[in-house]
């Protein structure tokens, strides 16, 4: 009895798996616009970061800084805080602003605290390994002039299977020397998700 009863068991487990949602996967274009649940997602990451760039190099200060020194200012994107309730991934949208700077080609762009530990190591490394001819230097490093830092924000309105998801990125510029804040700006994106109950 116990073998009839574990068997038909195993077989009533076995059907049971077999009638679960089949999963398809399709390769997308990486551009388009993809939006399941309404949080954020690359989409809102990429069109921040490109709108917060342009309004960032329109302003005054880059154009103060050229006929102050005489040639491109040197940015550095720093820390992005997340305080919003869901998990955002700072590193993609620090990408995004470093990638929309440098395709933008009004500044230049150097290397963030992780990175510049692994480059000082490389040139550690180099010393000891690396031909003489072609060991990088120490101290040859180009300093920012100025970081942008920043922080995401949201607010959610909600009612009868309707809810309103507003995100806001607010950035500033800052002169590294003086700490003067020579550009703030940033960017928003409003989205409604409508619900079902059916």
């Amino acid at each position: 009895m116990k073998r009839i009863l574990t068997a038909g068991l195993l077989i009533a487990a076995v059907l049971i798996a077999g009638c679960g949602q089949k999963t398809t996967v399709t390769r997308v274009d990486t551009g388009s616009t993809i939006d399941l649940s309404g949080h954020w997602n690359d989409t809102d990451s990429r069109l921040l970061a490109e709108a917060i760039v342009v309004d960032c190099t329109a302003a005054r200060w880059i154009g103060d800084h050229m006929r102050d020194a005489g040639e491109p200012p040197v940015v550095i994107v720093g820390a992005i805080r997340n305080k919003t309730q869901e998990h955002i991934a700072t590193d993609i949208f620090i990408k995004d602003l470093e990638r929309a700077f440098v395709a933008g080609g009004m500044v230049d762009v150097v290397a963030g605290i992780e990175e510049r530990d692994q480059l000082r190591d490389e040139r550690i490394d180099q010393k000891v390994h690396a031909s003489p001819e072609t060991v990088k230097e120490f101290g040859r490093e180009l300093g920012a002039d100025f970081m942008l830092i920043g922080v995401i924000n949201e607010q959610n309105d909600e009612q009868g299977g309707k809810r309103v998801i507003f995100y806001q990125a607010d950035l500033e510029l800052v002169n590294v020397q003086t700490n003067q804040k020579v550009w703030i700006g940033g960017n928003k994106i409003k989205k409604l998700r409508e619900q079902s109950r059916y």
